[in-house]
């Protein structure tokens, strides 16, 4: 038997986002605040470094139990989106969500942002979607909708450091995904 690395898109993701909190925690000590985050309510448009966080924010994680919360889920959920939906378009599935993540925190709240958490409720939301017909929505997407953006909906009404508005427009971005992005059939 061989190891096979059967989900480019969410395996690179996971790896990067590792190294980024290995080296931010190691040789490049603020690496992961500076290139891997939202700033906090100093955004500047000029910024080639800012505009790159609006995307980078999802590899970036303060801590190991923040990176391994995202990435437990990622790694269950993800390879078998890729599969699904291919890996490119998965990469710009990510992409769009982690954008809109970051494009809407810096124009609605002046807190930073950091994590994967947006891509993961993206991809949550989407794996409901993987085995329904066209004209039909599918039951398991109205219960994770009501299980998970429900919650992330009494969760906000806490005061903490958790952007549960990322993990709503996530779950946003994997819903209209799933609906007007039909997977590829086998």
């Amino acid at each position: 038997m061989r190891i096979k690395y059967n989900a480019p898109t969410v395996l690179t993701f996971a790896l990067l986002s590792a190294l980024v909190l290995v080296l931010s925690r190691s040789l490049l000590p603020g690496l992961a605040e500076e290139w891997f985050m939202v700033p906090e309510g100093n955004f500047h448009p000029g910024s080639l470094r800012n505009w790159l966080s609006i995307v980078t924010h999802t590899m970036g994680h303060d801590s190991w139990p923040h990176l391994i919360g995202n990435f437990s889920v990622i790694l269950l959920v993800g390879p078998m989106l890729e599969e699904s939906y291919g890996s490119l378009s998965l990469l710009l599935m990510m992409s769009i969500t982690a954008l809109a993540t970051g494009l809407l925190n810096v124009f609605l709240f002046r807190s930073s942002l950091m994590g994967a958490s947006g891509v993961l409720f993206m991809m949550i939301l989407l794996a409901s979607f993987t085995n329904f017909s066209h004209g039909e929505i599918p039951l398991t997407f109205i219960l994770v909708l009501i299980l998970y953006l429900g919650g992330q909906l009494l969760e906000s009404l806490r005061s903490d450091n958790i952007s549960q508005f990322a993990h709503i427009v996530g779950g946003f971005c994997g819903s209209l995904f799933g609906f007007f992005r039909p997977p590829r059939r086998a």
